[in-house]
């Protein structure tokens, strides 16, 4: 029992509490000077992360490279960078809530800070492995010139020779975990309290993404490492082992948020353990059996000891003790819960029932397994055969099912799942595929750059120029086959009950699977109509504005013309709207509107979150007409009127209009 302490707050526990929220890695163990441990806060550390720039001082604490300060400092670097629309590569613009976005994913990230953070409850990255030949992330990690000695095998101030880095140590390892490091700094922040975060690994880095994950989500929000058996033979080729298993690291966000996590059983675990069938198995399906006997690790309680009647018109005592209390196994009895046989002895043994469905209809759930078998490589290969007709157009993709398994583990049916290493996009088909099967509306951003293709490529020769061609026409193909795969079921039920109504009942279904039909006929066509398999594509790119950072003495006449506006010439009206979702941080998949006011072009976003108009010379009129519709926020261009005082009234004119928000008008009115 806790005690009351009668004692003020401990601010410096808080405070380290609340650094630890906000910066995991910065907090560490010490010695409390007592032999015991308590907790401190790496302020070396806690320094860099609140600096722009590369903070003096030695690297060698805890787990460390060269490169980490600067890595820290690029992740928290700001960048004039936007998104803009592609709608023509896009699938189902209007609809859809599924972003495909171009562009390196540390950049895109940063972007994404705004608009989804703390909103993804689940992210899954197959990042590159560190082979030697699959990582192309050429980030700009400044280091001092000692860091670049020490790269480069130079002497230090004793003359000790310095360890060169190969291909086994140094910068091979130290680029490569500077490129993780600042990205997952910049995922923890997307992820929802929550949330839990899949990451594939091999045995090359496995233990530095482990020590990175540390550092980043801290030891405490560890999960598990799940072991993917992602082979069953083979290894010919091997020189040691052969080595059939890759690996997943999973953290949570916040561990004493998380609570249990359940998943759907799987179709051959309900075949397998959920065999026997009664009179209720039209409703509550198959049922497992489990003795109604106590163990002997259970504390003895008279109250446990009572007979149950068997059918004989004996009585039935345990051998110690019921797990049950006397009313619950007699109401069970009653219900015909409890099965009572006779066993190989002759003696009448007693079992509850665990039925697979509960009263209300609700499937039950088990915990997932820490190792995934019978999903394999070659069925990754065999899905791109199927899906793009060449195995050798992206090879090695993980399988759809495998990241569709862990979906349920870490998302709801109206989660946001990120994958940011997106490749083939396979995190995308599973999702669709799962929203399918359990009617779920997921959505899913997909981030890739766009990765040149070998000219020399299966991938080039069939028309696909970069990565992002392959994954965002997978998506195309897979959303279609899922989407034609779906009805296609709801017409086999939809015959299956003709038959039914002419020829009888069919050998193999239950009265209340027939009885069901009609219904699942309906929710497979809703499902169908409803199932979302477009996304919007978004790519990377400089900022829609111009760049008007010029000293006074550097302009010329010809300069001064072309700052009319301060928007790039080749910017639509969609960039401009997407840019301003970004700045303001608003979701970049929800719906929007277009219409003409007085001959001004009108976007609606979201039905009010925004309205903006980017035209030249904007009346009066269409600014009151976007006053009145009281949007939480308004944006115009800034060569939309022809002077100062026109844009000091566009605020006039929405306080009029917008009274009660008079204070905040400023706030929620911008020209850009």
């Amino acid at each position: 029992m806790n005690h009351m302490k009668f004692e003020s707050p401990d601010m410096t526990a808080q405070n380290i509490d609340r650094i630890a929220a906000l910066f995991p890695n910065c907090v560490t163990e010490a010695s409390d000077g007592q032999g015991g441990i308590k907790r401190a806060v790496n302020f070396e550390l806690l320094k860099q992360m609140l600096s722009p720039d590369v903070v003096d001082g030695d690297e060698a604490y805890e787990f460390t490279w060269v490169g980490k300060k600067a890595a820290i400092v690029e992740a928290n670097k700001p960048i004039r960078k936007t998104l803009r629309p592609c709608v023509a590569e896009s699938k189902d613009w209007d609809n859809t809530e599924n972003l495909y976005i171009e562009g390196d994913n540390l950049e895109v990230l940063k972007l994404l800070q705004e608009s989804y953070l703390g909103k993804v409850k689940m992210i899954y990255i197959d990042p590159p492995y560190n082979t030697g030949n699959d990582f192309i992330y050429a980030d700009d990690f400044m280091r001092s010139q000692e860091e670049e000695n020490v790269q480069m095998g130079m002497y230090d101030e004793d003359e000790n020779r310095l360890f060169k880095n190969t291909d086994t140590n140094g910068r091979f390892h130290s680029d490569w975990c500077s490129m993780i490091y600042s990205r997952l700094m910049l995922a923890r922040g997307l992820l929802a309290d929550t949330g839990l975060i899949f990451v594939s690994i091999d045995d090359c880095e496995l233990t530095n993404m482990r020590r990175i994950c540390d550092e980043v989500f801290g030891e405490t929000n560890f999960v598990d490492t799940i072991i993917w058996k992602k082979r069953y033979g083979g290894g010919a080729k091997e020189k040691w082992l052969v080595s059939l298993q890759e690996y997943v690291l999973v953290y949570c966000k916040n561990a004493a948020l998380l609570g249990e996590l359940y998943v759907p059983l799987t179709k051959d675990s309900i075949e397998r353990y959920y065999q026997k069938k009664d009179e209720n198995y039209a409703t509550r399906g198959g049922y497992r059996t489990h003795p109604l006997e106590a163990t002997k690790s259970m504390d003895a309680r008279a109250n446990l000891v009572y007979p149950i009647p068997a059918p004989d018109g004996s009585e039935i005592w345990p051998k110690r003790q019921w797990l049950w209390s006397k009313d619950r196994a007699y109401e069970a009895l009653v219900k015909g819960e409890l099965e009572i046989y006779q066993g190989n002895d002759g003696s009448w043994q007693v079992a509850t029932k665990q039925y697979l469905r509960d009263a209300d209809g609700t499937e039950r759930l088990g915990k997932m397994f820490s190792i995934i078998e019978n999903i394999y490589t070659q069925h990754g290969t065999n899905e791109m055969i199927s899906l793009m007709g060449n195995a050798k157009i992206f090879p090695f993709p993980k399988p759809s099912s495998f990241v569709k398994q862990l979906l349920p583990l870490a998302s709801d049916k109206d989660s946001i799942v990120l994958d940011f290493f997106s490749g083939s996009a396979t995190t995308a088909h599973a999702v669709m595929q799962l929203n399918a099967e359990d009617g779920g509306h997921r959505k899913f951003i997909m981030v890739q750059l766009p990765e040149p293709c070998d000219e020399a490529s299966e991938a080039y020769k069939a028309g696909y120029k970069n990565i992002c061609e392959i994954g965002k026409e997978r998506i195309r193909r897979a959303g279609d086959k899922i989407k034609q795969a779906l009805l296609n079921d709801g017409i086999a039920i939809r015959k299956m009950t003709e038959y039914k109504a002419t020829q009888g009942n069919l050998e193999g279904f239950s009265y209340g699977e027939w009885m069901e039909a009609p219904e699942v006929i309906q929710a497979k066509e809703k499902m169908a109509s409803s199932l979302d398999v477009g996304f919007r594509v978004l790519k990377l790119d400089d900022t829609n504005m111009k760049d008007v950072y010029y000293a006074p003495d550097d302009y010329d006449q010809g300069m001064l013309a072309g700052l009319e506006s301060n928007i790039k010439d080749d910017r639509t009206d969609l960039d401009l709207l997407f840019g301003c979702l970004i700045d303001w941080g608003l979701p970049l998949s929800l719906p929007y509107k277009s219409e003409k006011i007085d001959g001004c072009t009108v976007h609606t976003y979201n039905d009010g979150d925004l309205i903006a108009c980017f035209d030249a010379n904007i009346p009066e009129s269409v600014v009151k007409e976007i006053a009145q519709r009281k949007p939480l926020r308004a944006v115009f261009r800034d060569s939309g009127f022809a002077s100062s005082p026109e844009k000091i009234n566009v605020f006039e004119i929405f306080k009029l209009y917008m009274p009660e928000d008079a204070n905040d008008i400023s706030k929620r009115v911008r020209v850009i």
